[in-house]
């Protein structure tokens, strides 16, 4: 099939007949992070109440700067800089909006308007955001209620509280005293307590929604826990914080953390001459992985793994004890709401707990060792991201099934599937063998792509611009082909252009990324030699996520990062400002030039203070049309005894 014929806008997964009018079809096609122009233009809020909410975020900001650096903040100059700062803030509101641009806003804004009307009228419809992909998904709530309720009753991992008590006030009384006995025993500081106890002020229980999968056969759902106010949560991502580097760096040699890391273990073993034209890959899948590992039995599988990878039985200040209390914690306190009863997850974590990924990692790690051994053994590649794994072998396909028949049987609570052959799709990449020859590219799922932001959506210039690039990058990465690279860059054009953006945008910003890397050639003339070196230099050049691994990683175990008191650096300042139309693109200009002249020029103290106004973005259709979440009532009551 061409190229040109398998590429399409995005498009939402729609299961339900809504009679939508093209108009309203469009702004679903926008997908979830879309953003309408101009809001603050048609918000309710007077044009005086958003910029004085603007002044006072910003002043706070720069007003906490000069009293670190001891500057005055309420003398002559300061009264008029920050007059100046108003006066900027007003000429940014108060600018023209183009009239082209003021009807393109008004117009969206009525279609959304229109939608959410629809909604409204339409209880029997749901609307969500798919799983792995940025579309909406529009599907009947008796659907979605019965796909929920199957999956309960398949894991067999959630039980209702039937006396109808809401158990907040009980999770509260359970964290609040464990950290209160963390802080006398000086397991913990003050500072960390502080950090890791529950905002009692937007305290609320977790609710349960599901993500549906279109890429999947019969559209199943991802469970999610919505937690973000739950009492454990803060501790979860705590104890999160503190074991997953320990964990990583434990087995990073069998951890995959994305496609890349994928490719770097295939060309290595190409190199080290193991790869072969009897080489077969194998693509394992753990079924329902978070819901169904055996509480107790995790919880052993993190009690050995603390003991071999601890300092005299502590990490950092904490002991064994302690991280193990505040394990069971967690996972005693996975209440959520569904359907307006009380349930308790008595199996597994909960997907959207943060602790849940590494405790599941760590059980993980003890199932797959023989699984290591067999590969390490035979010459053959290990490694695994969460619940997928991938090996790649020169044995024959009897003894291959032989060893995933033990491991299928090893642990009952552990359910695996398989694909063994020589062209398999592993996270975001396809992996061949080609007669002995190795050939990797990027993988697309039919129902998962394309999406690119449409150029139209209201985020800052600079969301729009690092996308092209991005893209090229991830492609250049992840394609050993030149031809294969050129396909994806027609792909990526094709998309672009069918997002609305300009085609001299897109070129210029090809051409950005070709000259980054000296490989024009490659753009004009499809090079080999300059598509290898382009290929290896970015495949070998360390990815954001990698760089922020190496700075948390120096010493896990005796000094974990978490338990470090992070020190505000008072030579960074980061004003936040509102994100809403064209004008505002000029106000990081434009604030950048006020402080200058107030301020860095004038003050020695000041001059090498590190600037990066952060943009802050209006409401996304995610936003505007998605409701899953219960009565706030029966969130946030507090019951006594």
């Amino acid at each position: 099939m061409s190229i040109y014929t398998s590429i399409t806008a995005s498009l939402p997964f729609i299961e339900v007949d809504l009679k939508l009018t093209p108009q309203q079809m469009s702004m679903f096609i926008n997908g979830y992070k879309y953003i309408i122009p101009c809001q603050t233009l048609l918000s309710s809020k007077s044009m005086e109440q958003h910029v004085s909410e603007q002044y006072q975020s910003i002043s706070t900001t720069i007003k906490n700067c000069l009293r670190d650096h001891r500057i005055p903040t309420s003398d002559k100059r300061a009264k008029e800089a920050f007059l100046a700062l108003q006066h900027i803030l007003l000429e940014l509101q108060l600018k023209k909006v183009p009239r082209t641009l003021e009807r393109r806003a008004k117009h969206e804004n009525k279609i959304v308007q229109s939608i959410q009307c629809l909604l409204r009228n339409r209880p029997d419809i749901v609307v969500r955001r798919t799983d792995k992909s940025k579309v909406f998904y529009i599907g009947k709530a008796t659907d979605l209620a019965r796909k929920a309720e199957e999956y309960m009753l398949k894991t067999n991992a959630y039980q209702e509280i039937t006396n109808g008590r809401c158990p907040l006030s009980d999770m509260l009384y359970a964290v609040q005293k464990l950290l209160s006995n963390l802080v006398r025993q000086k397991a913990i500081t003050i500072q960390q307590f502080k950090k890791i106890s529950p905002k009692t002020m937007d305290l609320e229980l977790g609710h349960y929604h599901g993500l549906p999968k279109p890429h999947k056969p019969g559209t199943p759902l991802r469970p999610i826990v919505a937690s973000i106010h739950a009492p454990a949560t803060l501790l979860s991502k705590f104890l999160n914080d503190l074991l997953a580097p320990i964990y990583l760096k434990v087995t990073r040699e069998v951890t995959f953390i994305n496609g890349i890391d994928v490719v770097r273990k295939l060309e290595t073993y190409v190199l080290d001459g193991h790869f072969q034209a009897t080489t077969k890959f194998i693509v394992i899948d753990v079924t329902d992985l978070y819901t169904m590992i055996p509480r107790e039995e995790a919880l052993h599988a993190l009690m050995r793994f603390l003991e071999n990878n601890s300092h005299h039985g502590k990490i950092g200040t904490l002991s064994i004890d302690a991280i193990m209390r505040m394990a069971r914690l967690i996972l005693d306190t996975n209440y959520f709401v569904y359907d307006n009863k009380y349930y308790r997850q008595i199996r597994g974590g909960a997907m959207g707990s943060a602790f849940t990924q590494v405790l599941a990692n760590i059980y993980m790690h003890e199932w797959e060792q023989d699984l290591i051994k067999y590969q390490a053994a035979h010459n053959g590649i290990y490694g695994r991201y969460i619940d997928d794994i991938f090996m790649a072998t020169n044995e024959n396909m009897a003894d291959i099934k032989k060893e995933l028949g033990k491991a299928a049987k090893k642990d009952i609570n552990i359910k695996i599937n398989y694909q063994i052959d020589t062209c398999v799709n592993f996270l975001d990449v396809t992996v061949l063998n080609i007669n002995g020859r190795l050939k990797t590219n990027l993988y697309h799922k039919n129902t998962a792509e394309p999406y690119i932001l449409p150029y139209s959506s209201d985020h800052p210039r600079h969301v729009h611009r690092n996308i092209p690039f991005a893209a090229l990058l991830r492609a250049a990465r992840l394609c050993s082909d030149v031809q294969d690279f050129n396909n994806e860059l027609i792909r990526i054009d094709m998309s672009l252009l069918l997002s609305n953006y300009p085609p001299k945008f897109i070129q210029k910003r090809f051409n950005r990324f070709f000259r980054v890397y000296d490989a024009m050639q490659v753009l004009t003339k499809l090079n080999c030699n300059v598509y290898t070196r382009l290929h290896q230099q970015v495949l070998y050049q360390p990815t954001r996520r990698e760089k922020q691994l190496q700075t948390i990683m120096q010493d896990v175990i005796q000094s974990p990062p978490v338990l470090q008191d992070k020190t505000w650096d008072p030579d960074m300042m980061y004003p936040r400002y509102e994100y809403h139309n064209l004008a505002f693109r000029q106000f990081r200009q434009k604030f950048l030039q006020w402080w200058r002249t107030y301020y860095a020029n004038v003050e020695p103290a000041l001059a090498n203070i590190k600037v990066r106004p952060v943009a802050a973005t209006n409401l996304t259709l995610e936003t505007v049309f998605i409701r899953k979440k219960p009565p706030k009532q029966i969130l946030t009551r507090i019951e006594q005894k």
